[in-house]
């Protein structure tokens, strides 16, 4: 079975700061892959945490699936309830800036044949939540200018 753990931050204002996201993929236990970076454009309308997360979730699938993994047994696991709770149906998506990265997700996820959707606490999700803040900071250090605006 594959794992795959994904969490997205906007800091340091949400909406409107900096965005970022990040993922890892583990099998057995350990992790085979992970990415992280910036997600979308910094201080933009659309740079908010739902965006992050979703683009994470984009670029996990579709790291899997030009891995030949679409075959797998796949568990996606989240801390954001509300990107949870949209994927099974049970919220609504309705704001503009995510329901293109929803289709998107959408789409992907009908790849797969065997791929399930999780909440887990935050506890279990520190890897995917420590890389956001690792591509936040290296947002900043290759971007002296956003300095000013993050303070």
């Amino acid at each position: 079975m594959i794992e795959v753990y994904f969490d997205g931050l906007c800091q340091p204002i949400n909406p409107g700061g900096i965005s970022c996201y990040a993922f890892v993929v583990k099998s057995s236990g350990r992790t085979i892959y992970s990415d992280y970076g910036v997600a979308g454009e910094p201080f933009s309308e659309d740079s908010t945490n739902n965006v992050a997360e979703y683009t994470a979730l984009v670029k996990a699938l579709q790291w899997l699936l030009e891995n030949n993994l679409g075959s797998a047994k796949v568990e996606i696991k989240s801390d954001s309830q509300l990107i949870v709770n949209q994927l099974r149906g049970d919220y609504k998506v309705k704001a503009k800036r995510i329901i293109s990265l929803y289709k998107q997700v959408l789409l992907l996820k009908s790849k797969f044949q065997d791929i399930q959707i999780r909440w887990v606490p935050r506890e279990k999700n520190r890897e995917a939540d420590r890389l956001t803040n690792k591509a936040y900071n290296k947002a900043l250090q290759e971007n002296p200018e956003y300095l000013d605006r993050a303070i």
